[in-house]
């Protein structure tokens, strides 16, 4: 067991993780496609980094994405994929592998690009598998990622807490702990990839009521996973309160319900020492007076 690991606190269960995924894996063509959109974005942001990256891994690669809509893109000649479920894996196709993003088995330093599309977030020890990829990647590898952020189904989670505290008079975990920027920066810094960018996108789904989005995040393979999560089905009438409050909060003059996706991308590069270095204190040639064409002053001096 790696040292990184050790300690790490057991938020998400693995286990159920595997099967919620093989359990989507059969019909992902149809229900993968927030998947495929963010797949699709990714490759775009490949093809503007003007270098090629020979021997790529796609880490949590679902049912191959990534791989059918990049088609070689940024210069891949190998991309490697791998999954935690075996079902989505063998979908993938050639050169994929059964895996785990906490146990990372790839050797140091042989990859120049990881990607990875919407798996991460499912991961107890992220901290860990950022560190993981850093050493897989060559130096001047690139890291570049999605997951899921914190304001993610928030309408959903607002109407569900709302309905299980109005019928039950309590609320189990029924939604999985997401990072939001700052955290996935930090994450990056921790990690020791050199030039750390993150931004984020919000994808909003329409529906025709809460039991279509339910469905819909059952065959991604989304459903709940946390550990301490309820082993009891939810409620009926829960369930049906938190559709109605949905509803009557969020429905748009058509009667459809908006459903957020926010998505944090994650990009980062193992450290080469061609890379771009910060400056040094004090060590700028022009000063920011002249730039702004305007006086210099002290801190102390008053101007009249």
């Amino acid at each position: 067991m790696s040292d990184m690991s050790q300690n790490t606190m057991q938020i998400f269960d693995r286990r159920a993780v595997t099967l919620h995924r093989d359990r989507a894996a059969p019909g992902f063509s149809d229900g993968g496609f927030l998947v495929k959109e963010v797949a699709d974005r990714l490759a775009d942001r490949l093809v503007d980094i003007t270098r090629q990256f020979p021997t790529a891994l796609d880490l949590g690669c679902h049912c191959g994405e990534f791989g059918r809509i990049a088609a070689g893109r940024g210069g891949i000649e190998t991309l490697l994929q791998m999954d935690l479920s075996e079902k989505m894996a063998r979908a993938a196709g050639a050169l994929s592998i059964v895996g785990d993003e906490e146990w990372l088995p790839i050797k140091e330093e042989s990859l120049d690009l990881v990607i990875s599309t919407l798996s991460l977030h499912w991961v107890n020890d992220l901290p860990g598998a950022l560190i993981q990829i850093n050493r897989s990647l060559k130096p001047d590898g690139l890291f570049l990622g999605a997951m899921l952020g914190g304001d993610t189904l928030i309408e959903w989670r607002d109407c569900l807490l709302r309905a299980e505290m109005q019928v039950s008079g309590g609320a189990s975990p029924r939604f999985s702990p997401l990072a939001d920027g700052r955290d996935a920066g930090s994450l990056l810094q921790r990690a020791g990839f050199a030039l750390p960018v993150i931004d984020s996108d919000i994808i909003t789904v329409t529906y025709d009521n809460a039991f279509k989005l339910m469905a819909d995040l059952r065959a991604m393979g989304e459903t709940n996973s946390v550990i301490e999560r309820s082993r009891a089905p939810l409620n009926r009438s829960v369930l049906m309160r938190a559709a109605e409050l949905y509803t009557e909060g969020y429905a748009g003059p058509d009667g459809r319900i908006p459903a957020t996706f926010q998505i944090i991308y994650l990009h980062g590069w193992a450290p080469h020492e061609s890379q771009q270095k910060p400056m040094r204190p004090g060590s700028a040639k022009t000063r920011l007076a002249d730039v702004l064409g305007v006086e210099e002053h002290s801190a102390g001096e008053k101007v009249s």
